[in-house]
């Protein structure tokens, strides 16, 4: 690590420890040429996650937008802002575990809907209408009788 005060390229750690956070490590170093402390902090570089929406356009994923549509599909609901915010932290969780740097907007919108489903029944059809686009009653209809095949479906042991 470069020296700030004088330039040279060894030092040693003097001391090292996690942010508050634990997503960064601080470490103080000593220059071993001029002697002064100074402190560098390491994190991990992410790869950025791009959607690609419907019209070809690329843009860097953005959860403010996933939990901002999930707000608007759970106006009115029991669900907390942190149920959500889990949502969202599962599905990138899930996108980064696999290692692909882009993913389609409509693979998006089916994982929120895969974990809405089970969530609340209300803000999963609200969140489908906009996603699927419902342009009458027969699709809201033809979602509802989606999810209630679904539900009724019995569990396997």
């Amino acid at each position: 690590m470069k020296c700030l005060f004088c330039g040279s390229l060894e030092s040693k750690v003097v001391d090292s420890r996690s942010t508050e956070e634990g997503l960064a490590i601080r470490r103080r170093r000593e220059c071993i040429e001029c002697g002064r402390r100074f402190t560098t902090y390491e994190k991990i570089e992410e790869v950025p996650l791009v959607v690609v929406k419907s019209d070809g356009k690329r843009e860097v994923f953005d959860r403010s937008k996933i939990i901002g549509g999930l707000l608007r599909a759970g106006v009115k609901r029991q669900i907390e802002l942190k149920t959500f915010e889990e949502l969202v932290d599962d599905m990138e969780r899930e996108l980064r575990n696999s290692f692909i740097q882009e993913v389609n907007s409509s693979q998006l919108g089916k994982m929120v809907l895969e974990r809405l489903r089970g969530l609340d029944e209300v803000a999963y059809v609200r969140f489908a209408s906009v996603y699927r686009k419902f342009q009458d009653i027969q699709s809201f209809k033809e979602e509802l009788d989606y999810l209630f095949t679904i539900k009724m479906k019995p569990t396997r042991k």
